[in-house]
């Protein structure tokens, strides 16, 4: 079956941009949330882990 489906990729021009393109979002999404994060104010997170148990 995967012959099938590499065969039929195989005939499509430019195909190999697809996977560079899929690599760039995935990598450019987790460089962003960890920067999203590591700015995260501490004080803030300090809040949020303490709300469960302030009632």
């Amino acid at each position: 079956m995967l012959k099938f489906i590499k065969h039929n990729l195989e005939t499509i021009d430019g195909v190999a941009i697809f996977p560079i393109i899929s690599l760039l979002i995935f990598f450019t999404f987790f460089v962003g949330l960890f920067v999203w994060v590591y700015t995260y104010k501490k004080e803030t997170i300090k809040e949020l882990s303490e709300l469960p148990i302030k009632e």
